[in-house]
C-alpha cells in the first residue's frame, strides 16, 4: 500500500489519517501533512504524521 511507504508521503500532501483513539472505529481525519514522525522507510500500519492542525495519526489514504 502507498500509505505504508515513507517515500510516498511528502510535507504538504493531503492525506487521511486514523488517530490512536479512532483505531477501533476506523474514523478517518483529513488534513495536510506538517511533519513526518515515522523514521523507518516502511510501517505495516501506515506512516505516522502530524497534520497542520496538530492531529497525529497513521496515514491510511493519500489524496
Amino acid at each position: 500500500m502507498m500509505s505504508q511507504k515513507r517515500e510516498n508521503i511528502k510535507i504538504g500532501s493531503q492525506v487521511k489519517v486514523v488517530q490512536k483513539a479512532d483505531q477501533r472505529t476506523g474514523k478517518l481525519t483529513e488534513g495536510m501533512v506538517a511533519k513526518i514522525l515515522t523514521n523507518s522507510p516502511t510501517h505495516p500500519h501506515g506512516i505516522k504524521v502530524m497534520l497542520e492542525n496538530g492531529v497525529v495519526g497513521r496515514v491510511k489514504e493519500i489524496l
